[in-house]
C-alpha cells in the first residue's frame, strides 16, 4: 500500500532491484515501488530521472510569503549547504500549511543522513532471478513465521478481513514481506531521511513531497517526530507506508483516534493494508493466480480469458483439471516457457497496486498460499545450477563468514552482500563468479 521510492519489474528472468532480501527493511522484499507513485510501465525509475540538480534555493519573497515565519532556524547539521536548504524548505512547508510550532519540532535535532545517499545510490546494482526472490519470499521461517503471525493475531485478522473483504492470509503475507512480521520496520528517522534524500536532489521533487507528508502526519498527532522512523527510503511501519499512502489509505482500525503503524500492535498496519487493497478493487473468493500447466505449442501472450477458455486450449491446473472460473485471466511465465506457469487474476493486478513488480505480486500470492498451507511451487526453474536447501544456503553464509567476509546475518536468504561474497569466492577459487548460491559453491567452500 505504500510504496517505496524504486519499482523492479520483471524483465525476462531477471528482476532488476535494488535489494530484495529480507534483511532489514532497507532490503526488505519489496522490489522498492510504493502504491501511486508510477505507472505500471515504470521500472527502476531512479535511474530513469534525469540526474539534475532540484534543490531548492532561497528566495527573497520567502519570509513575506509566509508573514515573516520563513526564519533560518538553527539545527547542527555539521552541513552548512543542508542548513540552508532546511532554511528554504521551512518557507515552502509553512505554504503548504505546515504549523511553524510542528515544523520546528520535527526538524528539531535532524542530521544529514551521508549513508541515507549511499543506499539510494546503490539501489540498481543488484539484480536477482525469480526463482532466487521467491525462495527468500517463501523461505521456510517466513511461512513459519506467517503461520505463526496468523494464529497470534487470528481474531484481529478475521475481524479486519470481514470489515473489508481481504483474506487475512495475503494480508499476513504483505506484512511477511514488507518487514517481516513488524521485526525489520526500520529504525531510521524519517524526517531526516526525507530531507537528506530532497536536499541531494536526484529525485528532490517525489522526496520533498513525501516530506511535506510526514509533517503533515506529525501535525496531525498521529506520531511524534522521534517515534516517526523507518527505511532510508521513507517507507514506514509494519507494512511499509510512504507518508502520502498514509495519509491517503491508513485508518484507525482500534479505535483510539490515531492511525498507528509503528507500535508494537500490528493492528492499524494490517487494517490500513486490507482498506488499501479494498480501495483498488480486491475481490474476496478470487485467488490472485494459480499454477497451470501449459502444453507445448501453446503460446498464451498477453490475452485475457476465462479459465474454461484457457482449458479448452490444454491449459489447466497442476492436478489436471480445469481452474474454477473465478473470472478473466491471462497467463504469467515470469521464466519463459520452461519455468513456472500462473494463471493470474485481477487480484494479482490488485497486489501490484501495492509494488508494481510482477515477482512482488507472485511472492505475495505464493506466500499467502503457504502460509494457508498451500504446496510449494511444483514446477522446476531453468536455473542453470543445482539448487541449495534453506539450509544449505546458511551453511554457505556461514562459511563465508569464517572465511573472513562482511555478512551481516545468517539467515539462509541470498542478498546483495551473500551475492558479492559469494562472487569473491568464486573469483578467488577460478570458477565463474555468478553470485549463485548452488551445490557446487557449497562443495568448494566445505573443500578449498
Amino acid at each position: 500500500m505504500h510504496i517505496r521510492v524504486l519499482v523492479a519489474a520483471v524483465t525476462g528472468t531477471s528482476i532488476g532491484i535494488s535489494a530484495l532480501a529480507a534483511a532489514p527493511v532497507e532490503t526488505s522484499l519489496r522490489p522498492q515501488v510504493r502504491p501511486g507513485t508510477m505507472s505500471a510501465e515504470a521500472v527502476v525509475v531512479s535511474i530513469d530521472l534525469p540526474v539534475r540538480s532540484l534543490r531548492p534555493v532561497a528566495r527573497p519573497s520567502a519570509a513575506a510569503a509566509t508573514g515573516g515565519e520563513a526564519k533560518v532556524i538553527q539545527v547542527a547539521t555539521s552541513n552548512p549547504a543542508f542548513d540552508r536548504w532546511i532554511a528554504a524548505f521551512r518557507g515552502r512547508a509553512l505554504n503548504a500549511g505546515i504549523s511553524s510550532r510542528t515544523f520546528d519540532r520535527a526538524f528539531r535535532g535532524v542530521q544529514y543522513i551521508p549513508d541515507v545517499i549511499k543506499k539510494d545510490r546503490n539501489q540498481a546494482e543488484f539484480k536477482r532471478q525469480i526463482w532466487d526472490y521467491l525462495d527468500s519470499a517463501t523461505s521456510p521461517p517466513r511461512v513459519d513465521g506467517g503461520k505463526k503471525g496468523l494464529r497470534r493475531h487470528n481474531r484481529t485478522l478475521r475481524r479486519i478481513e470481514e470489515h473489508y473483504g481481504v483474506e487475512k492470509e495475503v494480508v499476513t503475507a504483505i506484512w511477511g514481506l514488507e518487514s517481516y512480521y513488524g521485526t525489520r520496520k526500520g529504525d531510521t528517522p524519517l524526517i531526516g531521511a526525507l530531507a537528506t534524500l530532497s536536499f541531494d536532489g536526484r529525485r528532490g521533487a517525489f522526496f520533498e513531497k513525501q516530506l511535506i507528508a510526514a509533517l503533515r502526519i506529525i501535525q496531525s498527532g498521529d506520531v511524534a517526530p522521534a517515534n516517526m522512523t523507518g527505511s532510508w527510503a521513507g517507507a514506514m511501519g509494519h507494512t511499509q507506508f510512504i507518508p502520502t499512502s498514509y495519509l491517503a489509505y491508513a485508518v484507525d482500525f482500534t479505535g483510539d483516534g490515531k492511525r498507528d503503524i509503528w507500535s508494537d500492535d500490528p493492528t492499524d498496519a494490517l487494517a490500513s493494508t486490507a482498506a488499501y487493497l479494498k480501495r483498488f478493487g480486491w475481490r474476496r473468493g478470487m485467488p490472485w493466480g494459480v499454477e497451470v500447466r501449459v502444453p507445448r505449442g501453446v503460446n498464451p501472450g498477453s490475452a485475457k480469458r476465462m479459465p474454461s477458455d484457457w482449458a479448452a486450449r490444454g491449459v489447466v491446473g497442476i492436478d489436471g483439471k480445469p481452474v474454477r472460473d473465478f473470472g478473466s485471466a491471462r497467463i504469467l511465465q515470469p521464466a519463459g516457457p520452461n519455468g513456472a506457469s500462473f494463471m493470474v487474476f485481477a487480484n494479482f493486478d490488485v497486489i501490484k497496486r501495492y509494488n508494481n513488480a510482477d515477482a512482488y505480486a507472485i511472492g505475495v500470492g505464493h506466500l499467502s498460499d503457504r502460509i494457508a498451507g498451500g504446496p510449494e511451487i511444483q514446477a522446476s526453474w531453468p536455473r542453470g545450477y543445482e539448487p541449495l536447501t534453506f539450509e544449505g544456503r546458511m551453511e554457505v553464509q556461514r562459511l563465508l563468514k569464517r572465511r573472513g567476509y562482511q555478512l551481516e546475518k545468517i539467515d539462509g536468504i541470498i542478498g546483495p552482500n551473500s551475492a558479492k561474497a559469494i562472487r569473491h569466492f568464486q573469483q578467488s577459487v577460478g570458477v565463474k563468479p555468478d553470485g549463485y548460491a548452488s551445490k557446487e559453491v557449497l562443495n568448494l567452500l566445505r573443500t578449498r
